[in-house]
């Protein structure tokens, strides 16, 4: 594996992607390494191209990933044990979405 890491690069270079939560830095073969927000929380530093075989190492700190929303995604709405599916607003849903 080590023999196919094409260089190492910081994260302040690569690109975050806030939709996907995927940071992306351009390969030699015209494609892009790609590493997910999530594997880099866990540990993970190695991004891959899924072109060719190459891969680099993404040298970073956990301080420079973007804050963690707490697991809710943009447009989430969190629901309190004691509510009841009626009680929420659900925008841009049918009516009987949850019937």
């Amino acid at each position: 594996m080590a023999d196919n890491i094409y260089d190492e690069i910081e994260i302040e270079d690569m690109t975050y992607d806030e939709t996907l939560q995927l940071y992306h830095y351009p390969c030699p073969c015209g494609d892009r390494f790609e590493i997910g927000l999530g594997d880099l929380r866990d540990g993970e530093e190695i991004a891959v191209c899924p072109s060719c075989s190459l891969m680099i190492r993404v040298i970073f700190d956990e301080g420079d990933l973007p804050g963690d929303d707490g697991g809710a995604g943009q447009g989430a709405v969190a629901v309190e044990d004691n509510q009841e599916p009626d009680d929420l607003i659900h925008w841009g849903w049918p009516a009987n979405f949850l019937h």
